[in-house]
């Protein structure tokens, strides 16, 4: 099995950066895209970012030019980097990867989710 843990969460003001991590351990192969996910109260998961294994980059048109994703492929972590946040981007965010199991399975695992909290 594959473990993932999230980190960075809490509550910032309006303004303010944080940086959200999420490392994954376990029967690991190869990682391969990995992904942010956010969730406000009473609204739908939406996609915020991702990064495949080969550095390709996506970003939910919301977030571009303030949010950057990266990975750590030793580490097995993507991080979300998080910058002049809104109260808007206040939500549950989860992490979301694809991994490429040591019996060769590919799986998509989330994360329990972290919160971030945006004063205004």
């Amino acid at each position: 099995q594959v473990q993932l843990v999230e980190s960075g969460g809490g509550l910032v003001q309006a303004g303010g950066s944080l940086r959200l991590s999420c490392a994954a351990s376990g029967s690991i192969f190869s990682m391969n895209a990995m992904g942010w996910y956010r969730q406000a109260p009473g609204k739908q998961r939406e996609l915020v970012a991702t990064i495949t294994s080969g550095g390709s980059l996506n970003y939910a048109d919301s977030v571009k030019g303030r949010f950057t994703i990266s990975r750590d492929n030793a580490k097995n972590t993507v991080y979300l980097q998080m910058n002049a946040l809104k109260p808007e981007d206040t939500a549950v965010y989860y992490c979301n990867v694809r991994v490429t199991r040591r019996d060769f399975y590919v799986v998509n695992y989330w994360g329990k989710g972290t919160l971030v909290t945006v004063s205004s």
